[in-house]
């Protein structure tokens, strides 16, 4: 993996411009990705994320960081919060905006103890594949104190495909896809190209996989684009 998008955020931090960048998925068209959205500010972010970040206590941990947006909104207001991404050029950029703790790693390899642990941004996407859920959330689960919460985001993007006669939607699944959520994007930058997996979860697939897991699952807020913040905690 090239990690363009990484290199993107980074060249971007440090004032590199020049090169737009593209992404398209096996759903979608190409369009350009504006790195701008990675280096909001609290007020410019949309609801389901500020409410989130308002729920965040305790020790935080924020998986697929990224830029460190939220992390250091969580700093500003005194949280002791890490910021987790598998990009080394994400965290170096998470570093050069002033997030104390940044580490390097895959969520699946990493070990502690959180009050809450945030996956924002579609952060559910991490899991790549629905049938590599069970094996995250049960991760996820070992990283929660007794009382911890995550707080995750996704996106049911059932509304990207067409409908018939009767309503019904026509969706037709990849051959290495078990569901219609596995998507596989697409970046270019620079001339060249990077692809990766990503998972979008409608609310009740996750919440029956919730289940399945010992977690309790709650649906905290819906979006404006078929999108919703969950808060999931171990099942007492």
């Amino acid at each position: 993996m090239l990690d363009l998008l990484g290199r993107s955020l980074l060249d971007y931090q440090k004032g590199d411009r020049s090169d737009d960048v593209h992404v398209e998925t096996n759903i979608s068209e190409r369009e350009i990705l504006f790195r701008s959205h990675f280096f909001r500010s609290f007020s410019q972010m949309i609801p389901l994320e500020q409410l989130a970040l308002t729920m965040a206590q305790g020790r935080v941990l924020d998986v697929g960081a990224g830029t460190g947006s939220h992390v250091l909104y969580l700093q500003e207001k005194g949280l002791d919060v890490v910021a987790l991404d598998i990009s080394a050029s994400a965290v170096e950029v998470c570093k050069l905006r002033g997030v104390k703790q940044a580490v390097c790693a895959d969520v699946l390899d990493y070990n502690g103890k959180f009050d809450t642990i945030l996956m924002l941004m579609n952060g559910i996407g991490v899991c790549q594949k629905l049938s590599k859920i069970d094996l995250y959330l049960q991760k996820l689960k070992s990283l929660l104190t007794p009382t911890g919460q995550i707080l995750a985001t996704s996106t049911d993007i059932i509304y990207m495909f067409d409908q018939d006669e009767d309503g019904g939607y026509i969706v037709p699944i990849a051959e290495d896809a078990d569901y219609y959520g596995e998507l596989t994007y697409t970046i270019s930058y620079k001339g060249k190209k990077d692809s990766f997996p990503w998972l979008f979860l409608d609310y009740n697939t996750l919440q029956n996989a919730a289940y399945h897991n010992g977690l309790s699952c709650e649906l905290q807020q819906e979006g404006d684009a078929f999108n919703y913040l969950a808060k999931l905690q171990i099942d007492q």
